[in-house]
């Protein structure tokens, strides 16, 4: 009798997904690492044809279709950069390392791609790497006004060409999945009844 983990009854998805659960064990050293090497030379937003992590970019709303574009970005790795404090103050309490950004290093990846392509939205993003300096990302776009578009199924809901203004600057808003996550809102019930309807609305308790 077959489990569900058992690899005669996965599917293409599945081992995907398992790849790139763990990539440095699945994925050869020096297949990665050309791979950084080439995207360390390639510009900071660069346009690509198909996903690098297939079954990511599917999960996250991606179709292989006219009016979705993919960007590959990266932002720099680490904590906030705080200038150094001298108010007679012991080192450890200078405050240059270990503060940790409001919002995470996908959430300012998404904004920065935004702004680059003002005539696109941002549907969602997705990790695809990291060296020693910058964190790797790929963002799925849509252009709101091709007809592909605006006539989908899924993907028309995000259109105010559809009467629905609702996600316009939707990255500005925290509406995509990492800005959901990163407003608390993937966590339901006992502990987080100061999320909704925002933190805002709760004083920021809830964080």
């Amino acid at each position: 009798m077959l489990r569900s983990g058992d690899n005669m009854a996965q599917g293409l998805y599945q081992h995907v997904r398992a790849t790139w659960k763990r990539p440095k064990e699945a994925l050869p050293h020096m297949y990665r690492q050309a791979r950084m090497a080439q995207w360390r030379r390639e510009p900071v937003n660069c346009k690509i044809d198909r996903p690098t992590r297939l079954d990511a970019a599917r999960r996250m709303g991606y179709k292989a279709k006219q009016g979705v574009v993919l960007v590959r970005t990266r932002v720099r790795r680490g904590g906030l950069r705080k200038g150094k404090i001298h108010m007679k103050r012991k080192p450890s309490k200078s405050g240059i390392s270990k503060i940790t950004m409001a919002k995470n290093t996908q959430r300012i990846a998404e904004e920065r791609v935004a702004r680059h392509f003002p005539n696109l939205e941002v549907l969602n993003s997705y990790w695809v790497g990291q060296d020693g300096k910058h964190k790797y990302f790929e963002v799925i776009m849509i252009d709101t006004h091709h007809p592909a578009i605006i006539n989908d199924k899924q993907l028309g809901v995000f259109c105010s060409a559809n009467g629905n203004n609702a996600h316009k600057g939707r990255v500005y808003r925290g509406k995509t999945s990492a800005g959901k996550r990163g407003r608390g809102l993937h966590n339901k019930g006992k502990g987080a009844e100061k999320l909704r309807p925002s933190l805002k609305a709760n004083q920021n308790r809830g964080k």
